[in-house]
């Protein structure tokens, strides 16, 4: 029955990941910045004269961080994908050479619990996540506005300077973004109260947009435009369109975990988690850098009713994205001697601002004084948080099936409605 079902969730995880599609998956996200044959983002190539470069973003101050935060929030979504407790099911300690239960419920899904599997334990499992990605900082991805301004040609003066200066591009964006991850994981006792595990990952994004463009002159005519129809009418509007997918390995984890003191009643221990980079950054399968997190655990046992506390923090080695606070409150309840309720509120508290922040607006001065924001996208600190309710069904035989939905609750970064996770886990 086991070896079926394991079979069963294999063969299922394999038909929904769909095989490689577009390689640099990154780069479908400049497409929709590109228009045209000139290959450059917002190089103009009907422009006239020598304009057709000036609204490039490595040209113009800023603007070219719009796109640096898109790519880098939707890494980092990819990189945050939770990875389930790294113990589950019945725990136990060993007493004069008899196992002894430390837990009866069959704990926490992504929160962790104090009690360790117990010596010479495996806790073996696969979980399918899924998700459709809907917001980036609470603004819908399928409605984002960014307004492109000029280059300052001339250095020194006030922006504006001459009129050309105040004309604007505006890029209206679409994205339709989802993620498909497979995570298969394992935790072994190798004594009483030290777990080591690993999680392996498979990540499969897909993403398709569009984006339409439109030239705004700031005066009666334009050098900036995009071509010339059939009659030599300038045409200031174009649209652009990307679409691609990518499979493979995302970030591996490493995990030990470590019991302080255990007692019928009250638990401590401490876990540390290493995120190694062995996804794919520019496919959007991984963060590209180095992520560890250290966590102290506290967790209790009231009967049936075994609330838990996770507090700690997120190390990420990487120039775009900032470390974190962690912390997690939450409990599982045995409804049965075969279900399980798990409930947690999860939260990371950015340190510091963000290192890929919103450009300022736009400000000029000439011919007259106004502002101009850059994007509808607001400048904020990405502090997290999400409600977590699953079911944990045992079988009897060491298996338990896990149903789960995660639900953000503060806009942060690129975030879905709900996160989904469906598997399974055998604890022996």
């Amino acid at each position: 029955m086991i070896r079926r079902a394991v079979q069963a969730l294999a063969a299922a995880a394999f038909l929904l990941h769909a095989p490689l599609g577009a390689q640099q998956l990154s780069d479908q996200i400049v497409r929709l910045f590109t228009f045209g044959t000139c290959g450059d983002p917002l190089c103009l190539e009907g422009a006239l004269g020598n304009h057709g470069g000036h609204f490039i973003p490595a040209q113009t101050a800023g603007t070219g961080r719009v796109i640096s935060f898109i790519e880098g929030a939707v890494g980092q979504a990819v990189a945050n994908i939770p990875i389930s407790a790294a113990s589950s099911g019945v725990t136990y300690r060993f007493e004069g050479g008899v196992p002894v239960k430390t837990s009866t419920s069959a704990g926490p899904i992504f929160a962790e619990r104090a009690q360790t599997l117990g010596r010479g334990r495996f806790f073996l499992g696969v979980n399918v996540t899924g998700q459709h990605f809907e917001r980036i900082r609470g603004v819908r991805l399928d409605n984002l506005t960014f307004n492109f301004g000029h280059a300052d040609v001339t250095p020194g003066d006030s922006l504006g300077e001459p009129l050309f200066e105040n004309d604007l591009i505006q890029v209206q964006v679409a994205m339709d973004l989802d993620l498909l991850v497979t995570t298969a994981f394992a935790s072994w006792g190798i004594v009483d109260g030290v777990d080591i595990g690993v999680a392996v990952p498979l990540v499969h994004t897909s993403l398709n947009g569009s984006s339409a463009a439109q030239v705004i002159p700031f005066g009666g005519s334009t050098p900036h435009i995009f071509g010339t129809d059939v009659d030599g009418n300038p045409i200031l509007n174009a649209v652009s369109s990307a679409s691609g997918s990518a499979t493979g390995i995302g970030d591996v984890a490493g995990r030990l975990k470590i019991g302080v003191m255990q007692s019928n009643t009250v638990g401590v221990a401490l876990l540390a988690e290493a995120r190694f980079p062995t996804g794919k950054e520019e496919d959007l399968l991984g963060s590209g850098a180095l992520a560890a997190r250290g966590l102290g655990i506290v967790s209790l046992r009231l009967g049936d009713f075994s609330p838990h506390a996770n507090v700690g923090y997120v190390f990420r080695d990487d120039t775009l994205s900032t470390n974190g606070v962690l912390a997690t409150l939450g409990f599982d309840q045995l409804l049965g001697s075969w279900a399980t309720l798990a409930v947690d509120w999860i939260s990371e508290w950015q340190v510091g601002d963000s290192k890929v922040a919103i450009p300022a607006p736009l400000v000029y001065q000439s011919p007259l004084h106004r502002t101009v924001q850059v994007t509808s996208i607001p400048d904020q600190k990405d502090d997290q948080m999400a409600l977590s309710v699953g079911f944990k069904f045992g079988t009897g035989r060491g298996m338990t099936f896990i149903t789960n939905a995660l639900f953000p609750l503060r806009d942060a970064g690129v975030q879905p409605n709900a996160i989904w996770t469906g598997g399974l886990e055998y604890n022996f």
